[in-house]
């Protein structure tokens, strides 16, 4: 897996896959629509932002590649690249209890705040971590 080149596309799978740690200059997407729903993405070395329908959805400090990207009610699902620590805040339910998984490693239970958002910390390469959340 690698960055991806045209900043957001769709994958045969329905996923969606995004971003570029390499950019040095910012690159932007806006109404990228999905089944309607319309997605904006920023990404560049430093920061990964993706929105849905004008709402945080993901955002990676540094920049990250995120692919195969899968949302539902209980749980998200990516592949994540980048370099470095790496944090992730993403925009679920509030206050609700959810487990992180990377690679299969527990990683922890968090309790997202009151506006929904849940932040993590993940260690990045050139290989893709697997990044599950599970609504518990």
């Amino acid at each position: 897996m690698s960055i991806i080149a045209e900043i957001i596309r769709t994958e045969e799978n329905g996923s969606i896959s995004f971003g570029n740690y390499e950019a040095r200059e910012k690159q932007k997407v806006s109404d990228f629509d999905v089944s309607g729903d319309i997605y904006k993405i920023k990404t560049h070395n430093e920061v990964t932002r993706l929105e849905k329908n004008a709402k945080l959805l993901l955002e990676t400090v540094p920049g990250a590649t995120v692919q195969e990207f899968t949302l539902d009610e209980k749980r998200a699902r990516f592949f994540l690249t980048g370099f470095d620590s790496t944090q992730v805040t993403m925009e679920l339910l509030p206050e609700s209890d959810y487990r992180i998984l990377v690679d299969g490693v527990d990683i922890g239970h968090t309790k997202s705040g009151k506006s929904g958002k849940l932040s993590f910390s993940v260690e990045l390469n050139e290989n893709p971590q697997k990044i599950k959340i599970e609504k518990v």
